[in-house]
Formats: C-alpha cells, structure tokens, sequence
C-alpha cells in the first residue's frame, strides 16, 4: 500500500481552544529550554564530530535537505553528513531493487552510499544533534511527525496532507519510537502512527515518546 486513497473524508477541521493553546505555549517553552541547554553542555560534542566528519575525507560537515514544516512553509533539515561526498549523484548506481525500495519507502536498508562513520552515527543517532538548533529557533519541535519531502507527502498522506502539515515536525515522533524501520509506507503503519500524533498530541504522549526515544538510543534499536 505504498499510496493512500481515501474516500469519504470529512473535511480536516485543525485543533483548537484553551486547553490545546496552553499545550502548544508549554510545548514551544520546553523546546527552548531544553535546546538551549543541550546545544550549551554539548558544544564540545559538536565540535569533535564536526572535526570527525570533516576529517574523514575532506567532505562538507553538514547535509541540508529541504523539507516541509508547519502549515506546508518550506524549511531545511541539517543534518552530520553521513554520506560520501556527492551521494545525489550516484543514485544511478543503485540497484533496480535500491530504486524500488526508495521509491516505496524514501529510505533504504543498505544504503551505498553511507560511509562507515555515517553507519555509527546513524545507529546512535549523533548525524541528527545539528537539528538541535532548528529546534531552538521555533523550525521543528523536539517530538512530532517526522519531517519529509513534500512529494513524498503528497504520494504517501493524500488528503491527510493538510492534517500532517498542521503541527510542527520534529527530531523523534510517534512512529520514530515504535518500530520505525518496521512500519512502513507500503504496510499503511507509518502514515497511521504519525496522524495518530496529530490527533492525539499532549503534553503526556510527548513525555511518553521522549522517554521511549531515550530507550531506543542506549539500546541502539530501531535504526537502519
């Protein structure tokens, strides 16, 4: 099920009132405290990955790639580069079955062009600490859907496009934390766990899901 089609939907109607307008002020305080915090102890973190990186093989530090943020505002995702230099261009040499997998699910398992540094940082999720700073300025939050491409949106979410893009992305989300490389587009899971978020986002489920992300990341579970 690699696209959704939906057939009799009510029209998306985005949340609102008090008590989802205190949610929302709590949850953009929290952002920036904890950001603010963890970019000021960890300075010396982003330095000697900076370092590493850029040591490796003489390549950019940092991976930009546009995205789609709140109410569809075009935004870029910054990321450790976890790639050879140039990986855009050698998306010709992926395999017939690299394509169709990318095509269905925007990833890959076994991606080429990840360099052996990029595996580590990946697996420990050190390649996304440079989003720590997008979170600071208000561009995504620390918890919420994950930010994605918006053909892939399109392709994937359908109508339930506009209900996606109606709270922020963010660096851990719902489907991030359950399953994530198990739930896929094709399976109809990963559309499901992140609207799932939209519609049921609070203060609660966002402790839940910082608290689980944390599990995943000293047990080194769940990412590919």
């Amino acid at each position: 099920m690699s696209e959704i089609n939906h057939t009799a939907q009510q029209p998306f109607v985005p949340r609102g009132g008090f008590r989802y307008g205190v949610y929302r002020f709590v949850k953009r305080a929290f952002d920036l405290i904890v950001s603010s915090l963890f970019i000021l102890v960890f300075s010396w973190l982003y330095l000697i990955l900076a370092i590493i990186v850029k040591c490796s093989d003489g390549g950019s530090v940092f991976y930009k790639h546009r995205r789609v943020g709140k109410n569809g505002r075009g935004i870029y995702i910054y990321k450790f580069r976890s790639m050879v230099r140039n990986a855009d261009k050698l998306n010709r040499k992926l395999t017939p079955e690299q394509q169709e997998q990318y095509e269905l699910e925007y990833k890959l398992d076994d991606d080429p062009r990840i360099t052996k540094l990029g595996k580590f940082l990946r697996k420990t999720s050190l390649d996304e600490l440079p989003n720590m700073f997008s979170v600071f300025l208000g561009t995504i939050s620390l918890v919420g859907p994950r930010p994605i491409m918006r053909m892939e949106a399109r392709k994937k979410y359908g109508d339930d496009t506009r209900k996606l893009f109606s709270v922020k992305p963010g660096m851990i989300g719902w489907w991030a934390v359950n399953g994530r490389s198990n739930c896929t587009y094709e399976s109809g899971e990963r559309q499901k766990m992140e609207l799932y978020y939209v519609d049921h986002c609070s203060v609660w489920l966002d402790i839940k899901i910082l608290f689980k992300a944390v599990i995943k990341v000293i047990r080194r579970v769940g990412a590919k």
